[in-house]
């Protein structure tokens, strides 16, 4: 089994307490359907005969039952110089991220003095200066606050940065941290592009925002006990981007699930074992699904089924998979539905560039 990860610390609940105080999500306003991308695709590629009926089987195997974009699919197919795309990610990231960071500080009873550190996260477009100091001058943030900017970490980085926000307050006990994710997948969309990795992301990826408060003061809400990282060897072809003079174009090799699928089981089980806890310990399952095929595979491998994993193919049914701001998604779906009893624990997972999976152990209280 693969050694112990630098950042894990034991799961036996000793040390400073690190709750989720509050989360809120956000989507924009132009809804895309199922229906329609199957009109759009026919549209936009020239695809052979086979291959064409081959990607409608693939969106009706999806799950993803409609997205949310931040603009009306007719204007996301046309080609935009780069410069053009930069402007609306930056707009439109600060629109979403002011909206949820303000959502989920009232939804936690704070205020923007309160926080002590703010992580950003994103990785379908490029600020500088980062989102985060956009919005503290816009939202009245301590001057001293602390920057934490997540830019490469993909689908992984909203789990990366619940557990990054833990070892900062880990450091920094009776802090509180603001994380806000913002992905906008719609502005990579490319339309001269063929390859199945850009079908695929077409089919898949919804735009949206998220935001959680991760505090160590005495909160109602899940404790973060512990968290590990693990890199695959020899996968840096597995998933990222290539930024070229059109944009972002989607690199996705198409054997990630089996990827995932072939590891998950001892990834698992020894990330429990090292913190004290076996598998039926684990009462809630915060799974990314990053695709149906995907969660399948992860399901299979752990003995799950759908019942076990219903809010990850309810978030990717309803949005999509929204890169970063998924697992977030997930996980505020699990606290106003599937909320766990006193004392129980649950995992979650999620998976990026690099290639690397992100885990935590949660506990309720």
């Amino acid at each position: 089994m693969e050694n112990r990860s630098a950042n894990s610390n034991t799961g036996d609940g000793r040390g400073p307490s690190i709750s989720i105080a509050a989360t809120a999500t956000a989507v924009p306003p132009y809804a895309l359907t199922r229906d329609e991308v199957k009109t759009y695709l026919q549209r936009v590629f020239s695809l052979e005969p086979a291959r064409l009926n081959a990607m409608m089987a693939v969106i009706d195997n999806s799950q993803v039952r409609q997205r949310f974009c931040i603009q009306p699919v007719d204007y996301i197919i046309e080609p935009r110089p780069l410069t053009q795309i930069s402007v609306e990610y930056g707009e439109h990231a600060v629109q979403l991220g002011r909206q949820v960071a303000q959502d989920c500080l009232t939804r936690a009873g704070m205020q923007a003095t309160d926080i002590d550190m703010i992580i950003t996260v994103s990785c379908t477009g490029v600020m500088i200066p980062s989102l985060d100091a956009h919005l503290i001058h816009m939202m009245g943030f301590r001057p001293n606050v602390r920057r934490m900017p997540f830019t490469e970490l993909g689908c992984a980085a909203g789990a990366m940065a619940l557990g990054r926000a833990a070892d900062y307050l880990k450091a920094h006990p009776g802090g509180n941290v603001l994380i806000i994710s913002v992905e906008l997948p719609s502005l990579t969309f490319q339309r001269k592009d063929s390859s199945q990795a850009n079908l695929i992301s077409s089919i898949l990826f919804g735009d949206g925002a998220a935001a959680v408060i991760v505090s160590g003061k005495e909160v109602r809400g899940p404790k973060i006990l512990v968290s590990e990282t693990y890199t695959f060897p020899n996968s840096l072809y597995a998933m990222g981007f290539d930024l070229r003079d059109s944009g972002f174009h989607i690199l996705l090799d198409k054997e990630v699930p089996e990827m995932i699928g072939g590891k998950i089981r001892g990834l698992v089980e020894g990330f429990l074992e090292r913190n004290g806890r076996k598998r039926e310990d684990i009462k809630g399952w915060i799974l990314h699904p990053g695709g149906a095929r995907l969660l399948a595979n992860i399901e299979s491998a752990l003995g799950l089924c759908k019942c076990d994993t219903k809010p990850s193919w309810d978030i990717l049914g309803n949005v999509g998979n929204l890169s970063s701001a998924t697992i977030l998604f997930i996980l505020q779906e699990w606290l106003e539905k599937r909320p766990l009893q006193d004392g129980e624990y649950a995992l979650a997972a999620a998976f990026g560039p690099g290639f690397s999976a992100e885990f935590l152990l949660l506990q309720w209280a």
